[in-house]
This record gives C-alpha cells, sequence and structure tokens, in this order.
C-alpha cells in the first residue's frame, strides 16, 4: 500500500505544482503541463512494477496516436472563450468535441490496422 500512495502523492504534487505555477507564470505553467508528464510517470510506473520493454513501447504507440486527437481540445477551447461562450459551456463543447475527434481516430487506425 504505501507504493500506491507514493505513486498517488508524486502524480498529484505534478498537478498541484502546475496549477500553482500558472498563478504565476501562465507560459511556464503551460511549458510544464505541455510535457508529457502523466505518460512519463506511467512509463516509470510500469517499469518499476517489472512491465517488458515491448508492454512500455506498446502503450507509448497508442499514446501517440491518441494525442493527436487531444490537440483539438486546446484548439477550441481558446477559441469558443475569445468568442465569449461561458468557460462551462466552451469547456463542454471543446469536450464533445475531442471526444467526436477520439472516436474517430479510433475508427480510422482500426481501419488502418493499428491496434488499440
Amino acid at each position: 500500500m504505501p507504493y500506491y500512495a507514493l505513486k498517488i502523492l508524486l502524480s498529484a504534487t505534478v498537478l498541484v505544482a502546475i496549477s500553482e505555477i500558472a498563478r504565476r507564470s501562465s507560459a511556464l505553467a503551460a511549458l510544464l503541463a505541455s510535457l508529457p508528464l502523466t505518460s512519463l510517470l506511467a512509463f516509470v510506473w510500469m517499469h518499476a512494477e517489472g512491465a517488458s520493454p515491448g508492454a512500455i513501447a506498446e502503450l507509448s504507440g497508442q499514446i501517440f496516436w491518441l494525442v493527436l486527437p487531444s490537440l483539438l481540445l486546446f484548439l477550441l477551447l481558446p477559441w469558443l472563450l475569445r468568442q465569449g461562450f461561458g468557460f462551462w459551456l466552451a469547456l463542454s463543447l471543446a469536450s464533445a468535441a475531442t471526444v467526436l475527434a477520439y472516436g474517430l481516430m479510433w475508427l480510422v487506425l482500426r481501419r488502418c490496422g493499428v491496434a488499440l
């Protein structure tokens, strides 16, 4: 159980640190948030738990393909906010569009023979 507590504490610390840094410097927070910290932590935890290099490589490849539709959120949210949409509505619309983009990517990848 202490191992899981360490994983949770370290992962939560990264998120809290980014949100606190954002209060002082949105550029620095954006830089940190844009790093694939979640993926890096997942790779480290997998390695520490004895996962094979093949399993880590498979996860890494799948993350690559699924990052692409997630970029839609970062394009739509600021655009919607600048168009005068309220935060929650803009976030909801951008999130819904992102979910649809994930679904489309999933279908395209399956048709191309990429296993997810």
